[in-house]
């Protein structure tokens, strides 16, 4: 309560001093001097409200009661900066520079987890034969049901039955094999002896005798074999031959048994590593 009054009172002289300045400046303006000076306790109590509340220190200079108290200092004003327009200032784009040098190679990653197993595709067509000297296996086994007795220097030995004869590599009526694939063969030919009659052949490779079947004249008809292996390039011929010596030359078999027989067959073809 007792505050509340006391600013009620500060207020109050405060618009009393105010309305006593104002009056005292328009009698200055106007020069006619004021009619009735103010009361003496108005001007002591103003005086002394000035003096309490300003920061001015006391002296000396005689201040007008009606004069504002100055101004406390203040801060300085913010001024902002002007700003620039980075893009007027902006140059032209200069020329790509030259490519550096490559940096090390870095370090392997570790392998990544397997992928999922894809959809099974589509079946393809079937492609074309292959030709027939492109096979990669030959054999054949022939026999002969017929005696033979040879007169001349020389004769072709044929065959007239056909075991096996895969891809037909073997010309019956030639009686010689002709080679499609190179590579080793083995070959072996089996005779029947006549009595009292001398066996003579050669196993033929092209034009040179590559193994000789021989049986003397005796009293009795044997088996001879012989066989061999040679190494075939392509469109090589092999046979066997019959050789006229000093007495005549005979093989023995029959229509009801097969005593002779030829046979050969591809061990290893020369595209294998």
């Amino acid at each position: 309560m007792k505050r509340s009054l006391a600013l009620s009172a500060l207020l109050l002289i405060c618009l009393l001093v105010q309305a006593y300045c104002n009056e005292r400046d328009v009698e200055e303006r106007s020069g006619a001097p004021t009619q009735l000076p103010p009361p003496q306790h108005h001007t002591s109590r103003a005086q002394s409200n000035y003096e309490k509340y300003s920061k001015r220190p006391r002296g000396s200079e005689c201040v007008r009661c009606c004069d504002p108290p100055e101004p406390f200092a203040a801060y300085p004003m913010y001024q902002p900066m002007p700003q620039i327009n980075i893009t007027i200032l902006k140059g032209e784009k200069g020329d790509s520079g030259e490519r550096g040098l490559q940096g090390k190679l870095g370090k392997a990653g570790s392998a990544g987890s397997k992928g999922q197993m894809g959809f099974k595709g589509q079946k393809g067509n079937i492609g074309a034969p292959g030709e027939q000297y492109k096979t990669n296996y030959a054999a054949f086994s022939v026999g002969r049901r017929k005696p033979l007795h040879s007169n001349d220097y020389y004769q072709t030995l044929v065959f007239d039955t056909e075991y096996v004869n895969l891809y037909g590599h073997f010309n019956m009526f030639m009686g010689k094999f002709y080679c499609y694939v190179p590579g080793v063969y083995f070959f072996s030919l089996n005779v029947h002896t006549w009595n009292q009659k001398e066996t003579y052949l050669h196993i033929m490779h092209n034009g040179a005798e590559a193994a000789i079947l021989y049986a003397q004249a005796s009293d009795r008809s044997i088996m001879q074999s012989q066989s061999l292996m040679l190494e075939l390039q392509d469109q090589d011929e092999v046979w066997v031959r019959l050789f006229k010596g000093e007495r005549d030359n005979a093989i023995f078999s029959d229509e009801y048994d097969t005593y002779v027989t030829f046979s050969g067959y591809l061990i290893k073809s020369s595209s294998e590593p």
